[in-house]
């Protein structure tokens, strides 16, 4: 298994941004331009080193290659002991392998050997097509999954401690648990509950045609947001669009100013995070989320964070995410544009990869399960019950609920501690021994 570490050196990350032409952070938007695919593999000694010197000592940068398809990069901490239980961390949007760095050394402490991949269609790794016309089912859940398990498979492991997921990596993780319990032998979700696969059509061999289009009528969200005044859209058909992208990667206000704006909004410290749970799933209630997630129509998302986001001059400095972290971000996609991440959102919209997660109808997650929220989090309720099907239903072995005061939507970067505590809490619980050929 060929396993390349990336070290460290004196090259400067800004000068590494302006000497490869990309984005710089205080540019003016640009012409739409062309950009590398990353279907192809690059070579990593080519970029500056991961983490703008941000990274804590016993976190190391790496790239492993032949992972179905890619070569995917990790942050990787508890190496240095052999035989250590395995821990995969699995992040979301707009975030990185990098967003787990906080909690990784603690991890590691505990005695765990943490792995923390870019996922397909981020960062560093490559192996994945850039382009928006591309075969989605290269994005798809059953996809990632299997990412995840070639991972597992490529570091000499047959299965792993837990498998922790944030957002669209929470999605990733539970499916993983969900297809192959034998090998994600527990699961900690963070920030967005799972409501188990989709259903099949259930008693419906005596409904008319008329009864079942009525019902697809009243269940369309696109349809009755639209209706509003003014008119609004969900965040992930807007991010399924072909002009998201652009939008994202050269915004009006400069991808510096978006990214902070946009990880600001989501986080505890905006006071216009004060979510509830909605009473059902109607374009009112729904009309009750911030614009992040319920947008005006007429905007993008990069208009609709520059609307709502202070500026970063006003508020100062953000404890959790300094100017040297965002910078990790701010470089990263600007070299790579969004679209790959996009790619992901465009599955929950496309018939046919739908019609494939119903295969798995009825099914649920059997083995330990956890999850953690910020109080200040609406992705926690932005679908109506579904923390009450997840605890009911969805994970039938559901050990820990709760929701952490002082977060947002990021709370391993808001809270790492608290996080890293319950984390370690549950391992300790539900560890058994992550076995080796």
């Amino acid at each position: 298994m060929p396993i390349r570490t990336v070290t460290s050196s004196g090259v400067s990350r800004r000068k590494f941004l302006i000497g490869a032409g990309a984005l710089s952070i205080a540019c003016a938007p640009r012409p739409a331009q062309s950009f590398p695919s990353y279907a192809s593999e690059f070579d990593p000694v080519t970029l500056p080193p991961y983490g703008n010197g941000t990274l804590a000592p016993g976190i190391r940068s790496r790239m492993v290659f032949n992972i179905n398809g890619l070569s995917m990069h990790v942050l990787e901490a508890g190496f240095d002991e052999p035989d250590r239980p395995l821990v995969l961390l699995l992040h979301g949007f707009p975030d990185l392998c990098y967003c787990w760095r906080k909690i990784m050394v603690p991890l590691a402490a505990a005695g765990y050997h943490v792995i923390a991949p870019d996922q397909r269609g981020y960062g560093r790794t490559s192996g994945w097509d850039d382009a928006y016309d591309v075969d989605l089912g290269a994005f798809s859940l059953l996809t990632m999954a299997r990412d995840a398990l070639a991972l597992v498979e490529a570091f000499g492991y047959r299965s792993v401690a837990a498998v922790v997921g944030h957002d669209v990596g929470s999605f990733i993780a539970a499916w993983s648990a969900l297809i192959r319990p034998d090998v994600f032998r527990s699961v900690v979700l963070l920030s967005v509950p799972f409501t188990g696969p989709p259903a099949l059509p259930f008693n419906s061999a005596n409904r008319s045609q008329a009864e079942e289009a009525a019902e697809d009528s009243a269940n369309n969200m696109r349809a009755q947001l639209a209706a509003l005044h003014p008119p609004r859209k969900f965040y992930q058909h807007y991010y399924a669009s072909r002009e998201a992208n652009d939008n994202l990667h050269h915004p009006p206000q400069g991808l510096h100013d978006f990214l902070w704006g946009y990880f600001y909004l989501k986080s505890a410290d905006w006071n216009g995070n004060k979510p509830i749970p909605l009473k059902n799933a109607s374009a009112a209630e729904l009309a009750q989320i911030p614009g992040y997630y319920i947008m005006d129509q007429s905007r993008g998302m990069a208009e609709t964070v520059a609307a709502l986001a202070p500026s970063p001059v006003d508020i100062g400095a953000t404890p959790w995410l300094t100017e040297a972290e965002l910078d990790v971000y701010v470089s990263e996609w600007g070299r790579t544009g969004f679209q790959g991440a996009l790619n992901f959102y465009r599955v929950f919209v496309d018939p046919s990869l739908i019609a494939q997660f119903r295969l798995f109808a009825g099914r649920t997650i059997d083995v330990p399960s956890a999850f953690f929220g910020g109080k200040s989090d609406w992705a926690v309720y932005m679908t109506p019950g579904a923390v009450d099907v997840m605890r009911s239903r969805a994970c039938t072995r559901m050990q820990e609920y709760a929701l952490l005061d002082g977060a947002g939507h990021w709370l391993q970067q808001e809270q790492p501690d608290p996080v890293s505590s319950a984390l370690v809490s549950f391992l300790r619980n539900n560890t058994e021994r992550s076995q080796r050929p």
